[in-house]
C-alpha cells in the first residue's frame, strides 16, 4: 500500500493525496455509522490521471473505491471493505461538451454537481432543467445517475436520461459506449441503447470501472410548471390515494413528473422541531404529542405532492384530471384541500411573507419550504431536503449555510424499497414500517414516489444520534428488520446502504453468481470497489472459489 501511495504522490503531487490518520477526517463521517479504515484519499484532476492511478492500483493489487463528490449520504460515503484508497473525483468537474441547444445533450465529468450545472445553464441562458434530487446542490449528477437515482422532474428516472459513458476499466483501458466508438453523429450519444448487448448498465450500482464522462439528455424547460398539493385528513384514505395516484400517472404520461405521498411524520419533519424533551418511554413521539404537533402545524394524515409540465393549455387540462381524482379525498371544510401553484407564485408568496413579521414562524416557514420545493421541481437545486438529516438532533439548521450531514455528524440510513402500486400492497408496507420502527426508537417517516404507473419507490430515513453507540446499534438492527420483514412481504430495495451488501449477497444466488463471474473476468485483481453490489473478490484475484459456488 505504501509503495503504491508513493507512486500516486509522485504522479499527482503531495497536495492531492491524504493518507494516514488524516484520511478518515478528510472523508468525513459516514452518516450510516459503519466504521471503516481508509488507506488514503486521492484527488486526480483529469481522466488521464485516473488511468494512471488505476494502472498502478492494478499492478500493486491496491483496492480503489471511486466516489464522485462523496455526498452519498444515507447510503454510505465510505468503502464497503477496509483498507481501500478512496478515489475522489470531485476535481473532474468540467462540462466536457456544452449543451446541444437542439437535443439537450450534455457531456459532463463526475465532479459536476447539480449546482454547478444549474449555474452553467443560467449563465448561458439555456432553456433546460437540471435533473434535481433531494441530495442538494453539491451532489454529483453522474453519481446519482449511476446509483439509478430518481426525482420528480420530467425525466423521473435519472439513468434513463444517460445516453453514453466513458469509463476506465480495472486494467487501465478505456470503455466507451458503442455508438461513440463507431462514430455516430452527435458524438454517438443521441441513442441510449447503442447496438449489440447493452453494457453501459454494468457501470451502475457496481464496481466494473471508474466512470469519467457521461452524456445525458436534459429535459427542456416547459412553458408551464404547476405543482399540486393535496392534504388528506383521514388515515384510512391511503388506498384511495394509491388508486388516484395511479390513475393520474396512467392518464398523464409525459405531463406528470412524479407524485410524492408523505405521511404526517414526514411532513412534520419539514415543519416542526423534534420534541426530544417530550418522547415516550420507547424513545419516539407519543400519540398525544404527535396530535398536538399536527394540530399546531396543520399537518394532516397524508400529503400528496406532484408536478405537471407542458404548455399552458396542456397543464390546464391536466389540472382538471388531477382535480377529478384527488378532490373527493380532501376535507375542504376544515383545511385547504387541493392547491395548484406555479414556481413564480410560490416565490412571490414567500417574498411577501418575509416582509410580514407576524407570519415568519408559522405559515411563513411553510411558504419558504413550498418556494424551495418548487425551485427543485423547476430544475433549480437547493438544500430544502437536507435539514431532514438534522431533525432528530433537535437542532435548527440555517438552510442558507452549506449543509453537510457527514461533516456535521448526522445519523442517517435510507431504507428504499420498491412498493407495487396496488392499494393492498401499499397498506401492508405502511403498516410494516409503522409497526417496526418504533420498536427500535425510530420515527416512521415515509415518502413514496411514483417511478412508473406500476410502482412507488419509498424512501424511509432512519434518523439517529451518531454519537450514541446505543442509537447507532438500534438503527442498524432496525434496518435489518425492515430488510428481512420487507423481503418476506415482497418489498425489495432498489439500492442499499453499504453495510447491507452482505444481506443482499445472500439472496438471488443465480444473479450474484453471474455478477461474480463478470467481476472476476473484468477485474481479476478485485481492485475496483470490492464488495460493492458483488461478492468480495480480494486483491490479486485470490478470492476463495466458494465466493462463487456458495451463492
Amino acid at each position: 500500500m505504501q509503495a503504491v501511495l508513493n507512486k500516486i504522490k509522485a504522479l499527482l503531487g503531495p497536495d492531492s493525496v491524504v493518507d494516514g490518520a488524516r484520511a478518515a477526517a478528510e472523508l468525513g463521517q459516514c452518516t450510516t455509522g459503519a466504521p471503516r479504515s481508509i488507506a488514503a484519499v486521492v484527488y486526480p484532476s483529469d481522466s488521464a490521471q485516473v488511468v494512471s492511478i488505476v494502472k498502478l492500483a492494478n499492478e500493486y493489487g491496491a483496492p480503489l473505491y471511486p466516489v464522485s463528490t462523496g455526498h452519498n449520504w444515507g447510503y454510505g460515503t465510505t468503502p464497503i471493505t477496509d483498507g481501500c484508497i478512496v478515489l475522489n473525483l470531485s476535481r473532474l468537474n468540467r462540462i466536457v461538451a456544452p449543451v446541444d441547444p437542439v437535443t439537450g445533450l450534455v457531456t459532463i465529468e463526475p465532479g459536476v454537481s447539480q449546482g454547478l450545472l444549474a449555474d452553467y445553464l443560467e449563465r448561458q441562458g439555456l432553456p433546460f432543467m437540471v435533473p434535481t434530487s433531494g441530495a442538494g446542490p453539491s451532489a454529483s449528477i453522474v453519481g446519482n445517475a449511476l446509483e439509478r437515482g430518481f426525482g420528480i422532474t420530467p425525466i423521473t428516472d435519472h439513468f434513463m436520461a444517460v445516453t453514453g459513458i466513458e469509463a476506465v476499466l480495472p486494467d487501465g483501458s478505456i470503455y466507451r459506449s458503442p455508438h461513440v466508438v463507431l462514430g455516430a453523429s452527435s458524438g454517438g450519444n443521441a441513442f441510449k441503447w447503442g447496438v449489440g448487448p447493452y453494457t453501459d448498465g454494468l457501470f451502475t450500482q457496481g464496481g466494473f470501472g471508474v466512470v469519467t464522462k457521461m452524456t445525458l439528455a436534459l429535459a427542456r424547460r416547459p412553458e408551464s410548471i404547476k405543482a399540486f398539493v393535496c392534504r388528506i385528513a383521514t388515515e384510512s384514505a391511503l388506498e384511495k390515494i394509491v388508486s388516484a395516484s395511479q390513475n393520474i400517472v396512467q392518464r398523464l404520461p409525459g405531463v406528470v413528473g412524479g407524485i410524492n405521498v408523505m405521511n404526517a411524520h414526514r411532513v412534520l419533519s419539514m415543519s416542526a422541531s423534534y420534541p426530544r424533551d417530550r418522547l415516550g418511554p420507547n424513545g419516539v413521539i407519543p400519540e398525544a404529542v404527535l396530535a398536538q404537533l399536527r394540530a399546531r402545524h396543520r399537518v394532516v394524515a397524508w400529503t400528496v405532492f406532484g408536478t405537471l409540465y407542458g404548455t399552458k393549455r396542456i397543464v390546464a387540462a391536466a389540472q382538471k384530471e388531477v382535480r377529478r381524482f384527488l378532490s373527493p379525498l380532501t376535507a375542504r371544510r376544515t383545511i385547504p384541500g387541493l392547491t395548484f401553484i406555479s414556481p413564480q407564485r410560490a416565490d412571490m408568496l414567500d417574498r411577501t411573507a418575509r416582509k410580514l413579521p407576524l407570519v415568519r414562524d408559522g405559515i411563513g416557514r411553510t411558504l419558504a419550504m413550498l418556494s424551495s420545493s418548487m425551485a427543485i421541481v423547476g430544475g433549480r437545486p437547493n438544500q430544502t431536503a437536507l435539514p431532514l438529516a438534522y431533525w432528530r438532533s433537535g437542532r435548527r439548521v440555517d438552510s442558507s449555510a452549506h449543509l453537510d450531514p457527514g461533516r456535521d455528524g448526522c445519523g442517517l440510513i435510507w431504507y428504499a424499497p420498491v412498493v407495487e402500486m396496488k392499494p393492498g400492497a401499499v397498506t401492508r408496507f405502511v403498516n410494516m414500517v409503522v409497526d417496526l420502527m418504533p420498536r427500535y426508537g425510530l420515527e416512521p417517516l415515509i415518502t413514496m414516489t411514483s417511478v412508473s404507473e406500476r410502482c412507488f419507490v419509498s424512501s424511509v430515513p432512519l434518523l439517529f444520534d451518531l454519537a450514541s453507540s446505543e442509537e447507532t446499534a438500534a438503527a442498524h438492527e432496525c434496518l435489518s428488520a425492515l430488510l428481512n420483514v420487507g423481503a418476506e412481504q415482497g418489498f425489495l430495495p432498489y439500492r442499499t446502504a453499504g453495510q447491507s451488501m452482505a444481506w443482499l449477497m445472500n439472496r438471488a444466488p443465480e444473479h450474484w453468481r453471474f455478477v461474480s463471474q463478470l467481476k472476476q473476468a473484468i477485474d481479476p485483481n478485485g481492485i475496483i470497489s470490492p464488495g460493492r453490489y458483488s461478492p468480495v473478490v480480494s486483491a490479486r484475484g485470490k478470492a476463495p472459489r466458494r465466493n462463487v459456488a456458495e451463492f
